[in-house]
């Protein structure tokens, strides 16, 4: 698997997550509402968190030494495991897709999108310590493959949720969907979290 792959699958399996951000995008999706705008917004966004992550982590190495790294490791596993539990407790939990969102003006639907993304904790755990750990060890060209990779996921996402559900609203609203992708997201994370706890004890 290539890095760009990798960091494409690790950051869409990331993103698939139902929040309070996707849910806020499919929802100006479905009321028709400055899409591209929201989608944008979303995008860049984590293009700027993910390579943040990835070089917070890189410029920062020299001071991580082995009982660092081992905390870290560890961290990232009980978040890996976390996540999973989440993921497989909400299995078959309905998503709400009701909320009114009124026909508001370009600008405060911009501040509402950065309120969803800035304002979100997920957000930074995902891509700055999700990301810059997982990454921490490669070399710096993958660093900047894994990152496109999931930046390029995050892209894709956004425009396709935010459009798909412009044009699908009935698609974007079933819950079978929602489950197939949920399907998806633990079985990754849980190959994930075995390589993260097999380089930990070796």
């Amino acid at each position: 698997m290539t890095f760009i792959s990798l960091g494409f699958l690790t950051g869409l399996s990331l993103i698939l997550a139902i929040g309070a951000q996707n849910i806020f995008v499919i929802e100006q999706g479905l009321k028709k509402q400055h899409i591209f705008l929201v989608c944008l917004v979303c995008s860049i966004s984590d293009l700027i968190l993910i390579f943040l992550g990835i070089f917070l982590f890189h410029y920062f190495i020299q001071y991580f030494n082995p009982t660092i790294e081992l905390i870290f490791n560890i961290l990232l596993i009980i978040f890996l495991i976390h996540f999973i539990h989440s993921k497989i407790k909400s299995f078959n939990s309905k998503v709400n897709f009701n909320n009114e969102v009124q026909d508001i003006s370009k600008l405060n639907i911009f501040l509402k999108t950065l309120g969803f993304t800035y304002l979100n904790p997920h957000v930074y755990s995902d891509t700055v310590f999700f990301l810059g750990n997982f990454s921490k060890n490669f070399v710096l060209n993958q660093k900047i493959l894994f990152g496109l990779g999931a930046s390029i996921a995050s892209f894709l996402f956004f425009f396709i949720i935010g459009y798909l559900s412009k044009y699908l609203s009935n698609y974007a609203q079933s819950d079978k969907v929602w489950k197939i992708i949920n399907i998806f997201i633990i079985s990754f994370m849980s190959l994930l979290t075995i390589f993260v706890i097999l380089e930990t004890v070796n």
